[in-house]
């Protein structure tokens, strides 16, 4: 008997749909998600409004995608409908070879469900609350947080769609070995329009290649100079495992505008930057531009002493050169954590326990300090100098780094104590300044680029997807989860209206995306702390728009200024693969308070606060920050 066509292809298109199933199945295999908290409380998880959280959402800017051929004999069987979605399992089963959109979309759909499942037990007022899950067209292996309030995101532009290979170009010298960059304005909301692109100069690298490309500055190195501009050292020649470049540039938020300087004397790939009390940053680490393994100890700074730190808006750092620090930084493993405290040291704390140095910016010396507890050699993880009240941070936390070790260390007055443990070891994990001084951790993963199941496997142990919250006392407990988890090249800011922006791991965005075929890559997440979950806001209205000098009174507006308990500083972030350097947190004195005003005392010194930008907030008595208006403090200033 012979079978009707009809029925021979709804067989077949059957058993691609199982074999797709089952493709799905074992690819999700082993993400059972990892439920630890403490069952305290509920509250509800939203996502943008109207939305469906099981299906995917329309992408900015995203092009209309042609719906796969449907069979008119599966049309006759089984309806338009069915048959539509029998096409697009043959679809899929074709792509099995580049990770199909079906796993894509099934991953994203498990992870949404059961962010909703688990955040129920989580009260808002107690723990946050999740909120907007929106795209961006860059994965935010860079992010900085700008003083007139969008946000800086850099990275790379891809080069393959599989999460289970290399992505980014490191290894690819010409042309797609290339950056690129963004600018999202919060203040625009999340579509098409909120961004902006912003392209790297177009540069021609040493690669004997002779094409210019926007210049590919991941893996840079980045911080703030005291005008507000962020200066980016260091990227990707190309080749070799990673071969640094010596690439030099200031993006000017006030112009968003790219300047290019002078190469500095070395290649940098994977360095750290800080910016200390005299404005001046210094450049260490990175791999050299003979490629994987070569790390410099090579010292620079920026801008040099010949030419003077620039504090107003209209001075453009451009073809300026580093020079040579006398002392050298001789650090075996990349982007070691730099901190500028508030005796004008800067704090270089390597991943490898044994190098953990002091640097005099006056003297330009290095002295050994303590060795560091804990692992020998610690993977990306978290630091964050701990606010020290009204004088600066005198101390920092060092966390993260090691998914072995739940343990938190602080040094302190030269000496390390090993402090109160988070709920489980971590690495890749991006840790938080709030504005009520306590931490915040979002991120983190098993490894680099193991999230549990193997290298290159994005199936991610999920329990990392949970937060963590230290409050006043030093005491850490588990929060609700994000969407993504979120492991190498993550990334989070605090914004002047309170929120977390989270962001970054380009490995778990492509396995997820929700249209491959587009070039919108990434995606971002919105966490509201419970802060913005108890009550109304204290108000800020006028603040100085011209710099204040150190020690300056000053004073601010407010129609709740009677009930303002507290008035803090709170530096903006810029960061990449774990490392913060910009992280600070200050009380500031309130002199007077009453009749729609408050009298403010700016910090007392340079070391306490480094000149530059930053967010002012006033909080209540239940914590409640107002919306943050920025100042700006510069050395002999009087507004």
């Amino acid at each position: 008997m012979r079978i009707p066509r009809s029925r021979t292809r709804l067989s077949n298109t059957l058993a691609a749909c199982a074999v797709t199933s089952a493709l799905a199945a074992s690819t999700l295999a082993g993400a059972t998600p990892v439920v630890a908290h403490n069952g305290e409380g509920h509250h509800e998880h939203s996502t943008r409004a109207g939305a469906d959280p099981a299906k995917p959402e329309a992408k900015p800017g995203a092009k209309a995608e042609a719906k796969p051929e449907v069979d008119p004999a599966e049309v006759a069987v089984l309806g338009r409908e069915h048959a539509e979605e029998h096409a697009a399992t043959r679809a899929g089963a074709e792509d099995l070879g580049t990770y199909p959109q079906a796993t894509r979309t099934a991953r994203l759909k498990m992870l949404t469900d059961t962010q909703r499942q688990i955040n129920g037990d989580y009260k808002a007022s107690d723990f946050g609350a999740f909120k907007e899950y929106f795209d961006s067209p860059d994965f935010g292996v860079h992010i900085a947080q700008l003083p007139t309030g969008k946000v800086l995101l850099f990275s790379f532009e891809r080069v393959e769609t599989d999460p289970t290979k290399e992505t980014a170009p490191t290894q690819i010298i010409g042309a797609a070995n290339r950056g690129r960059a963004f600018l999202w304005d919060p203040a625009k909301g999340t579509g098409d329009a909120a961004f902006k692109k912003v392209t790297p100069p177009a540069v021609t690298m040493p690669d004997s290649t002779g094409i210019s490309r926007p210049a590919p500055i991941f893996c840079a190195g980045h911080a703030f100079l005291p005008n507000g501009m962020l200066g980016v050292f260091g990227g990707n020649l190309g080749a070799n495992g990673g071969s640094g470049a010596k690439l030099s540039f200031v993006f000017d938020p006030w112009s968003e505008t790219w300047a290019m300087n002078e190469d500095m004397s070395v290649g940098r790939w994977y360095p750290s930057v800080v910016t200390g009390a005299n404005g001046r940053m210094l450049i260490m680490s990175g791999q050299s531009e003979l490629g994987w393994g070569t790390p410099t100890p090579i010292v620079e700074r920026f801008p040099a002493l010949r030419d003077p730190v620039p504090y107003s808006k209209t001075d453009i750092p451009r073809f300026q050169s580093v020079d040579r620090f006398r002392a050298d930084a001789p650090y075996k493993l990349d982007y070691p954590h730099l901190f500028s405290l508030r005796d004008g040291k800067i704090y270089g704390l390597g991943r490898s326990h044994d190098q953990q140095w002091l640097f005099d910016p006056v003297k330009e010396t290095r002295s050994d300090l303590e060795q560091r507890p804990g692992a020998m050699n610690r993977s990306y993880g978290s630091a964050v100098p701990l606010p020290g009240g009204f004088r600066g941070p005198d101390s920092v936390l060092v966390l993260g780094g090691d998914r072995t070790d739940p343990n938190t260390y602080q040094l302190a007055a030269g000496k390390w104590k090993t402090k109160e443990a988070r709920a489980f070891g971590r690495t890749q994990d991006n840790t938080l300044l709030l504005p009520t001084g306590n931490l915040l951790t979002v991120n983190g993963s098993y490894d680099i680029r193991d999230y549990g199941n193997g290298q290159y496997n994005p199936n991610a142990d999920l329990k990392y997807r949970h937060t963590e919250l230290r409050d006043e006392n030093g005491d850490w407990r588990l929060g609700p989860v994000q969407r993504l988890p979120r492991g190498y090249h993550s990334n989070a800011v605090v914004l002047p209206d309170g929120r977390v922006m989270i962001t970054g791991d380009e490995a778990q965005q492509i396995a997820n995306d929700r249209d491959i075929k587009d070039d919108i890559d990434g995606t971002i997440e919105m966490y509201e702390p419970s802060y913005l979950h108890n009550g109304a806001r204290p108000t800020l209205g006028s603040a100085p728009t011209a710099p204040l000098g150190y020690d300056q009174r000053f004073t601010v507006s407010s129609t709740t200024a009677d009930e303002v308990k507290r008035a803090v500083l709170l530096a903006p972030t810029t960061a990449t693969h774990s490392v913060n350097t910009s992280q600070r947190h200050l009380e500031l004195r309130i002199k007077r308070q009453g009749n729609g005003e408050l009298e403010l005392q700016a910090p007392p010194s340079a070391e306490a606060a480094p000149p530059g930008w930053y967010m002012l907030f006033l909080l209540n008595e239940e914590g409640v920050p107002s919306i943050a208006k920025w100042i700006s403090l510069e050395p002999g200033a009087r507004s």
